[in-house]
């Protein structure tokens, strides 16, 4: 019967099942994408409709966020409701909207300042397929400032990273704020998983507004090793100012050595197959709560510490910065369970 799985029969039956798949992930994804967008008009318009009342916006979002985040989840939260505002008056016209680009695309393509740039990538990651990691290494080396001062065809045939870097729809299967979206929950729902959860939460929000540089690139990345065992790395960022992905994983329980390889392999993993050979070494960051306590690891320094003190040392977060968000987040959760 293993003989099977190399017939034509089964080579179609298996491009059905995933056809089929994509085609379910694609309309759900912008079902979500267009509900976003609507939510975003009706938070404008009333906006606008109370234009004279000081800090109305202000009062909208906190108003909204309180209610949808204990109706819906963490999906609809302040800075969600940011995004899908900013979504409408960046693209007006839902027609405008790519729809297979996920909600992670659309977050990095309305961050960018100028209109025709938005387009530009907007359209570019369309046709291209290019995943959320991808658009931001493009956003980062500036292709649509380069595209714009050069006249030949030179960098619309440049080579493009290896193939697994491409975005495919059955990705969205772990997009966190699809899963949201249907109410639905990757794994089953416990204590522990919502406090995990949260701590990745506030580590997001840290490396986002508090730290310099960091773009986040993906959660819960999926990530098969050499023994084809599947993983995920809870936090993929890239920091334009070091020129590297940043790797972040957060752990509940006594510290293994297993979790300690697994981080390792984690960044030399990102460094064969994602790392564009003129960026900066991959960095890696394993957090650890156990008792009350945090410890925080930097991955793979030993081959690499002349470049932590001179470089990534100015811009990677500190690791008691870390372990007390870390801390001060968990005992949040404790306090409100």
């Amino acid at each position: 019967m293993d003989s099977l799985q190399q017939t034509d029969f089964y080579s179609d039956i298996k491009t059905l099942i995933k056809d089929s798949r994509t085609n379910v992930f694609e309309i759900v994804n912008f079902s979500m994408i267009q509900t976003y967008w609507q939510i975003g008009k009706r938070i404008f318009e009333e906006e606008q409709s109370g234009k004279d009342q000081t800090d109305y916006g202000k009062f909208i979002i906190e108003g909204l966020d309180k209610q949808l985040t204990c109706d819906f989840g963490k999906g609809f939260d302040g800075k969600n409701l940011i995004y899908m505002r900013r979504l409408f008056s960046t693209f007006p016209v839902m027609n405008m909207l790519q729809t297979s680009l996920s909600w992670l695309h659309y977050r990095l393509i309305i961050n960018l300042n100028e209109a025709q740039a938005q387009l530009f990538y907007m359209n570019k990651a369309a046709d291209n397929h290019w995943s959320v990691q991808q658009l931001s290494q493009q956003i980062e080396s500036r292709y649509y400032q380069r595209t714009l001062s050069v006249k030949t065809n030179v960098l619309e045939n440049q080579e493009l990273p290896e193939e697994d870097l491409f975005y495919e729809s059955s990705e969205l299967n772990m997009d966190p704020y699809l899963l949201g979206f249907l109410d639905i929950k990757p794994f089953k729902s416990n204590l522990k998983f919502d406090m995990e959860r949260a701590v990745l939460d506030r580590i997001e929000d840290f490396m986002l507004e508090l730290a310099n540089g960091f773009c986040l690139v993906s959660q819960q990345k999926h990530q098969p090793t050499e023994q084809n065992k599947h993983y995920h790395i809870d936090l993929v960022f890239y920091n334009y100012l070091l020129r590297c992905f940043v790797l972040i994983n957060f752990r509940f329980g006594e510290p293994t050595n297993e979790d300690d390889q697994m981080m390792d392999r984690y960044v030399q993993m990102y460094d064969d197959k994602f790392k564009p050979k003129d960026d900066n070494p991959t960095f890696g960051i394993l957090i650890r709560s156990h008792n009350g306590k945090t410890e925080v690891k930097y991955a793979l320094l030993n081959d690499r510490k002349q470049i932590f003190s001179s470089l990534y040392q100015m811009v990677i977060p500190s690791k008691e910065e870390l372990a007390q968000i870390v801390t001060a987040e968990i005992q949040h959760q404790i306090n409100e369970n």
